[in-house]
């Protein structure tokens, strides 16, 4: 997977939210992420499939649920950077065309 492909397939928020968790929290089930999220479950799945698509989250069973995690560590640190740039660039950008 090239760059660009990489990040057409995490420029998305629930996506990048989900990434987030999972990088905090190394795995999680669906219902976990749907309750931290406060999103629909069905709309979690769907990213989950996506990102498991793109090969940036596998999964595994434990008994009756799924668990999903980033399938490597070079993806962690990635949205990890990504997460902290974020907040360096916000304390340094007072244009309001910063603040999406």
């Amino acid at each position: 997977m090239n760059g660009l492909s990489l990040l057409k397939c995490i420029c998305e928020d629930t996506r990048f939210n989900i990434l987030e968790l999972l990088q905090k929290n190394k795995e999680m089930s669906v219902n976990e992420i749907v309750l931290k999220l406060k999103k629909d479950q069905p709309l979690v799945s769907h990213h989950l499939k996506a990102l498991r698509q793109c090969k940036i989250v596998n999964s595994k069973e434990n008994g009756k649920s799924t668990m999903y995690f980033i399938s490597n560590k070079e993806i962690s640190n990635l949205i990890k950077e990504i997460v902290k740039a974020g907040e360096k660039i916000a304390v340094k950008c007072e244009d309001p065309i910063c603040s999406c």
